[in-house]
């Protein structure tokens, strides 16, 4: 039964809660970022450097023959990844950042006073100090 109660700690602490709502909007993050970087990002680019599609961009190592694929490194594919990569790891600095901001205790006044025995034994101090 020990066991049982160890997980279920585990399971219900706050960080492990936090994860998993991350991942979740991570992956409904994720199609929206890729509709984005294929969609809305890329086709001006490829417009600014001459009509260039990035995801048909590849080094063809084998040409296809006799009902084979061709062999091709598509770094285009890769690019697009990676600039995909940079605007979901944007967006999450930012989600964090926000985060942080809010979680930022109110700034403190004064500190508060020091209790009474301490006060005591500071003036005791001060007595056998003196003497």
């Amino acid at each position: 039964m020990g066991m049982i109660q160890e997980f279920k700690e585990f399971a219900m602490k706050g960080n492990v809660v936090d994860l998993a709502v991350g991942v979740i909007m991570g992956a409904a993050f994720a199609p929206i970022v890729s509709t984005l970087v294929d969609n809305v990002i890329m086709p001006p680019i490829g417009l600014a450097m001459a009509g260039i599609d990035f995801s048909g961009l590849q080094f063809l190592l084998k040409p296809a023959a006799a009902g084979k694929d061709p062999v091709a490194i598509k770094y285009g594919l890769f690019l697009n990844a990676v600039i995909k990569f940079l605007i979901t790891a944007f967006a999450i600095f930012l989600l964090v950042k926000a985060m942080n901001t809010m979680k930022k205790p109110a700034a403190a006044g004064a500190p508060p006073p020091p209790p009474p025995s301490e006060v005591y034994l500071k003036e005791i101090r001060d007595a056998l100090a003196k003497r």
